[in-house]
């Protein structure tokens, strides 16, 4: 395939991480092509490129972070702007997917709104979907376009590697991370224990019961794909540490950080929390967690892919090297 049929690389920004965004287009040595992007008195949002697009393989850069439905909304936009100019293609670049946790229908009488937002994006004009850890992987399968799932461990296992915590123990938080937190342990040649709990049907309690494995004496670091309101890893760490764990670190991909988040893990017994910049964390939030996170920069992973994607070279074969 000549992957010069798209023309022209270029990358836009939406506004809802534009400092990753500017990461990205450092590493693939190119400029941001700027857009106009604002909201009238009346909430509607306003989208126009200050040079065209024409002809060109166009990625637009917009995670789903606050206020999701605002973002959301503007990625829709984006594209759709970028449609009507007659872009040779466009790729929509969402490091974080908002409504993960809706993937399938648990109850009655309730939606699957991952797979309307990724009905969205399609119909939007998106002709191909980049994103990192999703919170369940069939999300993919909502999309009729070609779908790339990146993900964190292999920056995760980088840093810890060079990093090293000292007779440790991967530690799962819950089945659902059960799969991801194995990948890690088998990486880091360290073996794995599940805690095994159950969720509220309000989704507002959790209660631990069960841990399937064994953490006396051992550094334990806790894995999972996101922090929400962080009392999944909070309390997985307590959990584990009245069972004998020693020092209890921890890494999530996403962000999120909703109330009362930054709090709980500033007071937590948690040493130090991973996270990557999929989301931006605002100064205020980083402060209440009193010293305890890291960011680490998913930048150049996404550079590298999208350059692939431009160029049709294999995405997977990059992380199988």
């Amino acid at each position: 395939m000549d992957y010069k049929m798209y023309g022209e690389l270029t990358v836009i920004s939406g506004t809802a991480n534009r400092p990753l965004a500017e990461e990205i287009t450092h590493y693939l040595g190119v400029e941001l092509t700027e857009a106009e992007i604002f909201k009238f008195p009346n909430e509607n949002i306003f989208v126009r490129l200050k040079e065209s697009v024409r002809g060109k393989d166009v990625f637009v850069i917009q995670p789903m972070s606050r206020p999701v439905n605002d973002h959301i909304m503007e990625l829709l936009i984006l594209i759709d702007t970028i449609r009507r100019d007659s872009a040779g293609r466009i790729t929509a670049v969402v490091p974080y997917y908002a409504y993960g946790r809706t993937d399938k229908k648990d109850q009655p009488r309730v939606p699957i709104t991952a797979r309307l937002l990724a009905d969205m994006i399609t119909v939007a004009g998106a002709d191909r979907f980049l994103t990192m850890d999703l919170h369940a992987g069939q999300i993919q399968g909502f999309f009729t376009i070609p779908t790339d799932e990146l993900h964190a461990i292999y920056t995760f296992v980088n840093y810890y590697r060079s990093h090293p915590i000292p007779n440790m123990v991967v530690a799962a938080p819950d089945i659902g991370a059960s799969k991801r937190a194995r990948n890690f342990a088998e990486a880091l040649g360290s073996p794995l224990v599940i805690i095994e709990k159950r969720r509220a049907l309000s989704g507002r309690r959790t209660e631990i019961f069960n841990l399937i494995g064994d953490v006396s004496g051992k550094n334990a670091l806790i894995v999972d794909d996101e922090a929400d309101t962080a009392g999944t890893i909070v309390n997985a760490a307590r959990y584990i540490k009245e069972r004998g764990a020693g020092k209890i670190y921890a890494c999530a991909t996403h962000a999120v950080l909703s109330e009362p988040a930054p709090d709980r893990i500033g007071s937590s017994i948690i040493e130090e929390v991973l996270f990557t910049n999929t989301l931006p964390i605002p100064d205020d939030k980083m402060r209440r967690m009193n010293g305890k996170v890291r960011i680490l920069t998913i930048g150049p992973v996404f550079g590298e892919v999208i350059r692939r994607i431009h160029e049709g070279i294999s995405v997977g074969e990059l992380f199988n090297e």
